[in-house]
Order: structure tokens, then sequence, then C-alpha cells
């Protein structure tokens, strides 16, 4: 398992049975509970299949079940690689074309499932979900809570930085593993909670019914007197030329690899979209010893939080705004990435074009609700309401909250008086999806003390565990709002404990001590890349906001009981930096020059925009052109939308394609939802479902 990640300054790394299975008759060995598109990774292999309809190559895209492309064959049947965990005895091979039906079609019948009964289905064991189930639980409410992946967490157990927002109220200053981890322990082994973990909710039927793959195995019904949606996001995508090479995935893929299976995907990763998704998948990426070779945003600036922008910058990765991705080049995966610079009216300049050699493109250009069951349960009359992301895209942090404001409106249309307080909790979830204004031009601070923390962040979001920690009490938000910036009051003298540093999710305080020497003061620094303990003497680069400062020897490495992971690294530094100093590299900048050649992209009528089926742009454009306006009939023109994925992936793109023509949205007919939004093994259906549940 040659890129399997060993060494990670965050994750611990576990030992889990080896076991062996087969790929193409190849034996193999392979971590037992993995799924098996990130086994196959850390094989290096990373071509599933071919499609039906072109022999193109397919990979993984989503890693969230969300699509098809990663269909394997495992002993006879086909499965999602990204959501089947690795057995013992699996033969599993690529699916060439389209999967063979068994030989065996004899009628063996559909019994009557058994039903389970419940006051409130919670869909999605995510921030939301968690959060609305312990809501529920604290109020002697029944609860079956579902997720279709094999832990709690949701997105959370992908996230290996520090959350904002406040300690209090959604932990800041700790991870999105650890506050995963906290909120499933809040759930777990209740009485009042039964939870079904690798069980799909697959639809919502009108006779008061919600079908579930329980396992991925059993096929189950479930009759809730209430449903609560919290079903997050699915990310979108974008259409360009090479748009489906092995290798172009989303974000999430990307972290569900690196941070979730320790699995080395990349060597050279190239990130399109400067939101906090595509910021803080960078972040993971040098984390996990991968070469971030560069991120375009098309707007102005970033529209991610700038301290996740700064961290990047920092660690020598080049940010290009207003530009854009052409083309992914390369045969039967991605070689390089083509990028060219946006004019006002959102046309590649000619002569801008810059090709980068990199093997895999990140796509993080905003996420899509998965709101499909709310929508229909409104249709057929169920008491129903949505939280977290399928309510709004916002923060995890945002989503604690909305999971308690909707469960405890839930609690009160069910009779059952609260004492929390909505209209509090309702401000703090607003305060949570506040787009992040404009950086602020912060001037240095003219503190009189011996030793103080020095604050680099400047831009107003919410975020104040900084103030929390100060055993002192001298660091302070002004006005004391959480989305104002922090200060150092300094009416008593900081004890240099560091705890503001280690706590900071910015990484974006110094501490700057003068008690023993006014010209070269020692200056500590918050460090998460390196996977050891930095020793004393070793040469490191100091960085400011302009650039380099120069390379400075390690005077002493502290590691907190508190935050185990996050090193503390005091060196010594010319007075005239000091202040300007701001991060740490262990080496210089390491900037990825572009290609000599330039791939010439594909005509954009030829890139794909329906995955499953592969339609193109121009196959679509066509048929508006000629003044189709219902998607339904593009789909018996073109068998768009009629993939696995149901249209998940690409019904935002085809939008797109009717207002670029010049049709608005009120004037076109979306497709109709198919009444099961997973596919799911017909044998499943037949399938015994006794057992005490």
């Amino acid at each position: 398992m040659k890129y399997r990640i060993t060494q990670h300054p965050i994750l611990n790394i576990p030992k889990l049975q080896h076991i062996e299975f087969t790929w193409k008759g190849r034996t193999l060995i392979g971590e037992e509970g993995k799924v098996i598109s990130s086994v196959l990774f850390s094989h290096g292999i990373k071509v599933f299949g071919n499609h039906p309809k072109d022999n193109s190559p397919q990979g993984i895209f989503c890693a969230n079940g969300q699509c098809a492309q990663c269909t394997v064959i495992v002993n006879g049947r086909p499965v999602k690689a990204c959501m089947t965990v690795l057995r013992p005895n699996m033969e599993i091979e690529p699916c060439i074309g389209l999967p063979a039906l068994p030989e065996d079609d004899q009628d063996k019948g559909v019994g009557d499932p058994l039903i389970y009964e419940t006051e409130v289905l919670v869909i999605g064991a995510g921030p939301s979900g968690l959060s609305a189930s312990k809501i529920f639980t604290d109020y002697g409410v029944k609860v079956l809570l579902i997720d279709d992946k094999h832990r709690l967490g949701g997105k959370l157990i992908l996230q290996t930085h520090k959350f904002f927002g406040s300690q209090e109220d959604v932990y800041a200053g700790k991870r999105g593993i650890e506050i995963a981890e906290i909120l499933g322990k809040q759930v777990q082994n209740h009485k009042l909670i039964n939870i079904w973990l690798n069980s799909i909710a697959i639809g919502v039927f009108s006779d008061g019914l919600v079908g579930v793959w329980k396992d991925s195995q059993v096929y189950a019904l479930i009759k809730p007197k209430y449903i609560f949606v919290a079903t997050g996001a699915r990310e979108k995508m974008l259409a360009f030329p090479g748009d489906t090479l092995p290798g172009v995935y989303g974000a999430g893929a990307f972290q569900t690899l690196v941070n979730r299976d320790l699995v080395k995907p990349s060597e050279k990763v190239f990130i399109v979209g400067g939101g906090n998704v595509g910021l803080i998948a960078g972040y993971h990426a040098i984390q996990a010893n991968i070469n971030v070779v560069g991120l375009v945003e098309a707007l102005p600036r970033c529209g991610g939080y700038k301290v996740h922008e700064n961290k990047l910058r920092r660690l020598g990765v080049p940010i290009y705004t207003n530009h854009t991705i052409i083309a992914a080049n390369g045969i039967n995966s991605v070689e390089s990435v083509t990028i060219g610079q946006l004019d006002d009216k959102w046309k590649v300049i000619k002569g801008t074009e810059q090709t980068f050699e990199c093997d895999t493109i990140l796509i993080a250009v905003g996420l899509s609700p998965v709101d499909e069951f709310y929508k229909k349960a409104g249709i057929f009359g169920f008491k129903a309401v949505v939280a977290g992301d399928a309510q709004e895209i916002a923060e995890a942090s945002a989503a604690i909250f909305t999971g308690r404001v909707e469960a405890i409106r839930l609690l009160n249309e069910m009779g059952i008086k609260t004492t929390e307080d909505l209209m509090v909790l309702e401000a703090k979830a607003n305060l949570m999806k506040i787009h992040p204004p404009p950086p602020i031009n912060r001037p240095l601070p003219d503190v009189k003390a011996d030793i103080f923390p020095l604050f680099h962040c400047d831009q107003e979001i919410p975020c104040n565990p900084c103030a929390s920690v100060c055993p002192q009490d001298q660091i302070h938000t002004e006005d004391d709002l959480i989305t104002h910036l922090p200060y150092f009051k300094g009416e008593k003298e900081c004890i240099g404990c560091e705890r503001c540093i280690a706590v900071c999710p910015g990484l974006a305080i110094t501490l700057l001590d003068y008690r023993k020497d006014k010209d070269n003061p020692f200056v500590t620094f918050p460090f998460e890349i390196a996977t050891t303990k930095l020793q004393k003497g070793k040469l490191v680069t100091v960085m400011g906001d302009e650039g380099l400062l120069g390379q400075f020897p390690v005077e002493r490495v502290r590691i907190l009981k508190e935050f185990p992971r996050t090193q503390l690294i005091t060196i010594r530094l010319p007075n005239k930096i000091a202040k300007l100093a701001v991060n740490l590299r262990l080496q210089a900048d390491t900037k990825i020059e572009p290609m000599d050649i330039f791939h010439k992209p594909t005509y954009p009528d030829e890139a794909i925009i329906c995955r499953c089926e592969r339609v193109t742009a121009g196959d679509i454009r066509k048929w508006i052109k000629t003044g189709v306006t219902d998607v339904n009939e593009l789909k018996t023109l073109t068998r768009v939308q009629m993939g696995a994925c149901g249209g998940k992936t690409c019904s935002s793109l085809i939008e797109r394609l009717f207002t670029e023509e010049g049709i608005s949205l009120h004037n076109f007919t979306p497709g109709t939802l198919r009444p099961l939004f997973v596919e799911v093994p017909m044998g499943d259906f037949t399938k015994s479902h006794g057992g005490k549940n």
C-alpha cells in the first residue's frame, strides 16, 4: 500500500487488520473496514472502469455516494466503491461497460417488509442531525437516527483544522474531528435513540413511509410521526474540457481520502475555488505532504476566511484571483491543468493562459443543499423540518445552531415546552451565517508591555476562543462582540501561557517577549505541519505578509496538554521584523513554474455536463437553440439526467446552460425527480426484514 499516509501532524494512524482481496484477478492486501475506493487508491489504482458510451476512464468524483462514477463489480455485484467497505474474500473487478445481468432470472417474489415506527426520523448524522437528536432526547422524544456513512459526524470527520465561533456554543478552537466525537458521544447508547449507520434514505412516499436501504443490504420502511432532514450538501461541478478525467474530483472527496481514510492520492494538486472549502482543502493537502501547485478564484478576492487564505499564501501557495480553469489535460488521468485570467465580462483574456503540471484537480466552487427529501416530504404532506446545509449552505458551526433551533421548533409544534430561548439561538445561528466582509487594514499595535500576544487576523468573522482561554482575562474583542477583532488590554501582565496561540483557528496569533532582550525578542508561533516535534537549533523560514523575512534557529518547542497537535515554536528575531513575522515554514519557496507547452483546450461544447450518460454541453445547447425548454424533453432527446445519479451532479449545470442561452429559469421546466433518490439492487427488496431493531 504505497500511497498510504503513515505519518500526519494532526491525525492518529490506527492499526487495522490487513486482509486479502483480488483486483482484476491479482491478489492485493487492504485494510478491513476501509471503503474499496480508498483501498484501491492506496495501491495507486485510480481508474475503476470505463464508460459504456465512449470507453472513457472512470474514477471517483464525489466519494459521497451521490454519483456512480466509482462503480466496481464485487463478487459479481455492482457497488459504489466509495460506499462499500472492504471485507474478506472480495473479488473486485473494474466496471467495463454495463454490468452483466444475472443468469438466474427466476421470480423470487417481493414480500411485505417490516415497518419500523418512530416518533422522529432524523436523516443525517452530521452536526445539525446530531445536535437535533440531543435536543429531542433531552425532552424525552424517541428518535431513529440514520446516516449513509459508517461513522457519526458527517463532514466533521474530514476536518482536521480548528473551528471558529465561540467555545461555549460550538466548541470553537477544537478540530472538526474532535467536535464529531463530542456530538456523537452525546447521542450514542442513549435509550431513546436508535442509530442506523450505513443506512441510506432512498425515498419518501405518499403513504407516509420512508424507504431506507439498511446496512446497504436490506430494504426497510420507516413510519415516522415527524421527519427531521439534516442531509447536508453535495458539491457543485464545473463544466470544462477534461472535467471527467480521473483525478478531477470535489474537495470533499479529497478530504475523505486524506483525512478519513489516510490515503495520499496525489503528489501535485491544483485547486479551483477560493471559498473556505477550497482554502481548507489546500491546507489539508499540505499537512499530508502534498504539493499545492496553485489555486484559482474567479472573483477579485477569495470568498473564504482571510486567515485560511493567509495560511496558504504564507506556506508558498500561489493564489490566482480573477482566474479560471480552462482545461484539464491528460489521456487516462490528469497530467496538467490550464488556467487563464478573466476580464470584466468573465471571458478568458487571450495570452494569459498558463499550464501547470499536476496529477489532481480539486473542484471547490460551492455546495448545493441535499434537500430532495424535504421537498418530497412537503409534497406528500409529511410533518417535516430541515436544518444545516440542507436548509442553507453555511459553516458547520451554523449547522450546529440550526439543528438545535429546528429541533426546538418541532418540539413546540409537538406541544412540548422547552426552556431554551429560541430567539437567542436564532440570532447566534444567523451570526454564524454572515458572509465574511472585506479585510481591514489593521496597523501594528503600540503595546508597552514586555510580553504580549500580537493578533494578525484582519477580518471581522465570528470567532473569540482566544478571549475565552486567557487566564488573565486580558484578551477581548472590540465592544466584546464575537464578530469584532481581538486585542490585548494590558491591564494585567501577560503570563506567557501561550494558550491563545494554541487555540486560534486561524493560526493568527504570535507572542512577543522582550523581557530578556529589548532588541532581539523571543517570538512564539503556532505550527501544525511537521509530523515530528521540531528540535532546538533547527533552521526555520520566517514569513511575513509581504514575503520571506529570513531563516532563524529554533530556540524552544512547547506542546500544551490541552492542544497536543499544535507545536509552539519560539525563535529569537531582530526587533525590526518581530512584529511583522506571522508564520513559519520548513522550506524556502517551492513554487512550480508554468510549463513551456500550452494545451489548446477542446472546444467548450465538448465539455461533459452529464457525467453518467456522457452528454456534452454542445448536445444540450443544440436542443435549447431549437426551442426545447423542458428538461424532461431533453432527457428523451439526449439521456441527460437519466444515469445513476439521477441528475444530482448536472442539474445546476443544465440550468446555467439555459440562462447562458437567454432563457430565464422561470421559463423552463426542470426535470421530474425520481421516486427513489438512490439506486438500490432489486434483489435487496426481497430480503428478510426480521430481527429486533
